[in-house]
């Protein structure tokens, strides 16, 4: 029962995610292709006239961030065979951060500092654990090999965002790496799904 209610609220949180960046994004102040490429996911939390459905973006951030922590700690912790500790600690920062992703603003000099480093926690934090399960559950098959990939895309993409911040199509970068994060939800609600039987 336990990995069901996990499953489904890691599917849940996920698909919320995509369709609430997706809804802000139509309304954001640029055509939707030029949103997606050329402005970034803060951008569309911003309390703006730019962004007039910040609240439904900044919801996504602290839908997503409760889907880890509520699904990581109620059921998938009983996956993860080694490193509990640094995976628990991992999933707290990666929660934290999105969640201060949503509730501290970007575009204000004076609380910028504190969102970049909310989404530093987030982005880096989340890939980092990504890797870190792949390593740690007791079997190594397609569900690990995913997170892995998705992990290593992940930091890949994080880095190379980070050393081109002043780049036009940084805001693609930015994307990629929140993804991995929301596309290994989505997989991870099917996995427990499917293994719901599994230690008990």
């Amino acid at each position: 029962m336990k990995s069901k209610v996990a499953g489904i609220v890691f599917i849940v949180g996920s698909l919320y995610y995509v369709l609430a960046e997706a809804v802000s994004a139509t309304f954001f102040n640029a055509s939707i292709f030029n949103t997606y490429i050329f402005h970034t996911i803060s951008e569309l939390g911003i309390p703006n006239a730019n962004s007039p459905l910040f609240w439904l973006m900044n919801s996504a951030f602290i839908i997503i961030g409760l889907t880890l922590l509520f699904g990581n700690f109620y059921r998938f912790k009983d996956f993860i065979i080694n490193h509990k500790l640094i995976c628990y600690i991992l999933t707290v920062i990666t929660s934290l951060g999105v969640i201060i992703v949503a509730l501290i603003h970007g575009g204000n000099p004076l609380t910028s500092g504190y969102h970049t480093l909310g989404a530093v926690m987030a982005i880096l934090g989340g890939n980092v654990l990504l890797v870190l399960i792949s390593r740690s559950m007791e079997y190594i098959g397609n569900y690990q090999k995913a997170t892995l990939a998705l992990g290593i895309i992940g930091l890949i993409v994080f880095w190379v965002m980070f050393f081109n911040m002043g780049n036009i199509y940084m805001p693609v970068f930015e994307r990629l790496s929140v993804y991995t994060l929301i596309v290994w939800s989505f997989l991870t609600g099917f996995y427990l799904l499917r293994n719901e039987n599994c230690h008990k």
